[in-house]
């Protein structure tokens, strides 16, 4: 091969690897927000007494999977979208659920939290 069909050759695979390098992308889903999440509900609807451990293992599950950036403004993202369809939510109960649960996030959950800036 010539050498000029080389550097050619070199250049199309170098772009090649470049387009195909991961992108940060999150690995939790709404799905696997949700699913976790949902045991909280009644006690977020104001049900009196201790939290559900089921919740609290939800909201300990899902702090350990949102472990990058991306991880946690989607699950900000889900979460406002979630709570925005349950009727009855006190967000005042739900902002200090993971702290009831031991678990300290780096955002307020709150329907005006802008998911953008969770780092």
């Amino acid at each position: 091969m010539a050498p000029s069909a080389v550097l050619k050759l070199a250049c199309v695979l170098l772009a090649c690897m470049v387009a195909a390098a991961p992108v940060a992308r999150a690995a939790v889903t709404c799905g696997q927000v949700t699913g976790a999440l949902s045991p909280c509900i009644p006690y977020a609807r104001g049900s009196s007494g201790p939290v559900p451990a089921s919740c609290c293992n939800g909201i300990r599950s899902l702090n350990s999977a949102a472990q990058t950036t991306p991880d946690r403004q989607t699950a900000c993202k889900c979460l406002k979208s979630a709570s925005g369809s349950i009727s009855g939510l006190n967000y005042g109960v739900v902002a200090g659920l993971p702290g009831k649960c031991g678990v300290n996030i780096p955002y307020k959950i709150s329907p005006s939290t802008n998911c953008d800036s969770v780092k």
